[in-house]
């Protein structure tokens, strides 16, 4: 089970990822880009994710997914219930909804130091 700190955690080691608070809401960016929110319960992670795959994802894991709130649909966007998931799928998650926001060379850069950590 995932909690909003391993979001925290996860997340704050992203380059150029940081933390905001948005009417009441945990929030965290890119530049101005919004790649993740938690819910003020901090119970659901809402982040980035392709539009047109979204239904499938809720189709397949009813339990796990959300579809966003109805002002968040025209953005590519996803909830999840984080007691759901276990830390290396949410890493999965975040770093995803990561890559989306940032320049290919930072990309780059943090999965070659992410092999590097791996082959230690």
């Amino acid at each position: 089970m995932a909690t909003a700190e391993d979001v925290r955690e996860i997340a704050l080691t992203l380059p150029r990822a940081y933390e905001v608070w948005v009417r009441d809401r945990v929030k965290f960016r890119v530049g101005r880009i919004v790649f993740l929110s938690l819910s003020p319960d901090e119970t659901l992670l809402g982040f980035g994710f392709p539009k047109e795959m979204r239904e499938a994802q809720v189709a397949a894991e009813p339990h796990k997914f959300l579809m966003p709130i109805a002002s968040d649909m025209r953005y590519n966007w996803l909830r999840l219930r984080l007691a759901e998931v276990e830390r290396d799928e949410l890493w999965e998650l975040i770093v995803d909804a990561w890559w989306g926001t940032v320049p290919k060379f930072v990309r780059e850069e943090f999965m070659a130091k992410v092999e590097r950590e791996r082959s230690s």
